[in-house]
């Protein structure tokens, strides 16, 4: 199964869970649900060396997927998922894209 971390108010991870809702092959989990799930992808994303670039540029690195082998990706497609438009979807502060 694919873990999906995401969060409800991105809007990235709004269109990309939007096609997971049906689907049994992936574990979507919100990262803003609960304390609980938010640790879990913290503990991810600070040891893992998949988020260098994230933590250099100070985003948060969702959403983000962990294939059935363990890799960690950012990039839709190589979970199985249409990936989200560029164009105006950016939750970062500076508006450069990507959450």
């Amino acid at each position: 199964m694919i873990k999906v971390y995401k969060m409800a108010l991105c809007p990235d991870c709004i269109r990309i869970a939007d096609q997971l809702s049906d689907s049994s092959k992936y574990e979507v989990i919100d990262i803003g649900e609960h304390p609980r799930k938010l640790k879990e992808f913290l503990a991810l994303r600070d040891g893992s060396p998949a988020f260098a670039k994230v933590r250099e540029r100070g985003t948060i690195g969702i959403p983000c997927f962990v294939l059935e082998d363990g890799t960690i990706t950012f990039k839709p497609g190589m979970a199985g998922i249409v990936p989200v438009p560029a164009e105006g979807s950016s939750c970062s502060l500076d508006n450069k894209g990507g959450c």
